[in-house]
């Protein structure tokens, strides 16, 4: 299904993100918290690409399965590192032909073990390009539904780490929509103000179509600092700090915390008419069915527009 049906089909869509397993024993679990997520009826999932198209086949095959074994829509993640337009040709034709309806492009990393990578190697410089490659393909005619590819692409609330001038962000972002982006899928955030602050700068800029807010529930404190470590980094506001710090070294304190936050900002969130949330769940599903619970929300289907 096109994301733009998707999306209009919803008052706000839930997704879920998953990543590829590597091994037989990821691969149970990761299938354990799908069994479990199902029921939930999300309007779609997505399936990341690891840095520099490392888990390409991988990322292939678990999409496959996810459209072909379960009531799914996948929507995978494709980047520029690494790439050629030879390489996205063939993944193009490899979803198109296995009907999968959406891909979501990035600029992507480099892979950590690629010591000699040159970003100008690559055939797409920027996560613009790959858009316009798609939407190339697209009106090409070689994708079988009519409208080929709904295209997603990545917005940063909290601004992009690579473009620490906010204006020539919103420039770069008008860029990906203006080359036929469908949708704005947002990196993690803390801060519901940063969110609704990027919508409003979205719109100034002219950016007219939807916006879904990506949402990461601080399950540990590890888990926390690895969000802080992440390329795109991670702003804790103080409000969280002090109750994560009151919890000690309790994590079980930490994770109810965490989800409780979570499920604070989501609220918010649907009441400021969000046109989506989309779970980084880390193959797990715990912390989304509970943050699910809370909100009184039994399976996305409830939120369809009648």
């Amino acid at each position: 299904m096109h994301i733009s049906d998707i999306l209009g089909a919803y008052r706000t869509t839930f997704s879920f993100e998953f990543f590829p397993p590597k091994t037989a024993k990821s691969s149970e679990a990761l299938y354990a918290s799908i069994a479990e997520l199902e029921p939930y009826k999300p309007s779609f999932v997505s399936v990341t690409y690891g840095a520099g198209g490392s888990t390409r086949e991988l990322t292939h095959d678990l999409v496959v399965r996810l459209k072909n074994e379960t009531s799914l829509d996948p929507i995978p993640h494709l980047t520029c590192v690494c790439h050629q337009e030879g390489d996205i040709q063939e993944i193009l034709e490899r979803y198109a032909e296995a009907g999968i309806s959406n891909i979501l492009a990035l600029g992507g990393d480099p892979p950590r073990n690629h010591q000699n990578y040159r970003k100008e190697d690559d055939a797409f410089q920027q996560a613009a390009d790959l858009v316009r490659f798609i939407q190339k393909f697209n009106d090409s005619g070689a994708h079988a539904a009519k409208r080929g590819f709904g295209i997603g692409v990545a917005g940063f609330p909290e601004g992009h780490p690579g473009t620490p001038n906010r204006v020539l962000e919103m420039d770069y972002l008008k860029e990906k929509v203006d080359a036929g982006a469908d949708y704005i899928c947002t990196q993690l955030f803390f801060d519901n103000h940063d969110f609704l602050d990027f919508r409003e700068r979205c719109v100034l800029a002219g950016i007219e179509i939807p916006i879904i807010a990506g949402m990461m529930p601080i399950t540990s404190s590890k888990g926390m600092q690895r969000m802080a470590e992440l390329a795109a980094g991670a702003r804790y506001p103080a409000k969280l700090l002090k109750a994560i710090q009151r919890c000690g070294d309790d994590e079980e304190a930490v994770r109810r915390v965490g989800i409780h936050y979570a499920t604070e900002q989501c609220a918010q969130l649907i009441d400021e008419e969000v046109d989506g949330i989309h779970f980084y769940t880390l193959n797990q599903s715990t912390a989304t069915r509970e943050i699910y619970a809370s909100l009184g929300i039994k399976d996305s289907e409830v939120l369809k527009i009648v």
